[in-house]
């Protein structure tokens, strides 16, 4: 009598999306997993081509890795974090308030008052404490607000948008802090040779968030709650725990790449974040890069193409010295671009949920 086998369990528990690609079964699924996450690629090599055309600087190592990787790194982490709360079904749209209000905070306790801090001039390191702990703080009220509470999450993180703005510009009346020590804008301004500091902190970010997601069984779980929270909570998934995790997960993120951003430009401004509105380009670089909006799919390879090509688009924005009322136009314009022919390359995997 042939007896059937039961299913292998770790096989089971893996997502349909992340099966193939690097580790997967069979060569053919992993030419398909490997297309899913690649389907930004014929977008990106149009933008280089056409950033070549443009300026004779643009494909320089000086311009690619000093110009546009130090540019994009801290929108970078914070694109991780938002992709980590998009792939459990959830949105926060106050990353970018914290992605202000954390390093703003910290930079007011560390600089003397002529500088418009507090004059307290905390240690530096104690400061940065400080910043992920306000980043922890915010991920987990908007957790337990929208998972516990089971408010709204777009209403929830709206309403923390404006309070963390408020805060960030009422706790130093309206200044820009600077003099910020060594220590504090280290991320932000340091090199290893020739690449940027916070280029290498970027790329280690998407590579353990991406090893996370893949090979630790939380990973796995962020998978199956983004597709099915129900069927997650009915194989044992602590649902709730994970989620709130994942905020404040997200929230440090946002803070850390806040940090970087402060750094960078040897300030913190009341403009950073909600001011600039970094939301829309962070929503706009994951979901490019293929992450559902409705949850359970995406990779961390997807959203790092989305960040490097939106960065590439700018960068050859300011080379062509297109006027300022024009930008917004080509970003938009090159965002639904980047959408369709994602689409196209990777057919259903790309498309969302009916």
């Amino acid at each position: 009598m042939t007896q059937t086998r039961e299913p292998d369990a770790a096989a089971s528990d893996t997502p349909p999306q992340r099966r193939g690609g690097l580790g997967g079964f069979g060569g053919s699924t992993v030419a398909l997993g490997f297309l899913r996450e690649a389907a930004l690629l014929p977008v990106l090599v149009v933008i280089l081509v056409v950033g070549a055309v443009i300026s004779p600087v643009f494909l320089t190592t000086d311009n690619l890795i000093s110009g546009v990787g130090q540019q994009v790194s801290a929108l970078g982490v914070t694109v991780v974090g938002e992709s980590l709360i998009l792939l459990i079904g959830g949105m926060d749209l106050s990353l970018e308030a914290t992605y202000g209000l954390a390093p703003m905070v910290a930079a007011w306790l560390i600089v003397p008052k002529a500088a418009f801090g507090s004059g307290l001039m905390w240690n530096p390191y104690l400061g940065i404490l400080v910043l992920f702990a306000i980043g922890a703080a915010v991920g987990l009220v908007n957790g337990l607000l929208i998972v516990k509470a089971r408010l709204n999450g777009f209403i929830v993180t709206l309403g923390m948008t404006v309070l963390l703005a408020g805060l960030q510009n009422g706790v130093v009346q309206g200044q820009s802090p600077y003099q910020l020590p060594q220590a504090f804008g280290f991320l932000g301004t340091e090199y290893l040779g020739k690449v940027p500091l916070s280029l290498v902190v970027a790329a280690v970010v998407f590579i353990l968030a991406g090893l996370f997601l893949r090979y630790h069984r939380t990973g796995r779980a962020i998978y199956a709650i983004g597709g099915n929270p129900e069927a997650a909570r009915a194989a044992g998934i602590r649902v709730d725990r994970v989620k709130i995790g994942v905020y404040i997960v997200g929230s440090m993120l946002a803070a850390l790449g806040g940090l970087i951003e402060a750094g960078r430009v040897s300030s913190v401004t009341g403009d950073q974040g909600y001011q600039e509105g970094i939301i829309f380009t962070v929503f706009a670089a994951a979901v490019i890069g293929g992450v559902s909006l409705q949850g359970g799919k995406g990779t961390m390879l997807g959203a790092a193409s989305g960040v490097v090509l939106l960065g590439l688009v700018q960068n050859i924005i300011n080379l062509s010295n297109a006027p300022n009322y024009w930008q917004l136009a080509i970003n938009g314009g090159v965002i639904l671009f980047a959408l369709a022919l994602a689409r196209i390359v990777g057919g259903e995997s790309s498309a969302e949920k009916a």
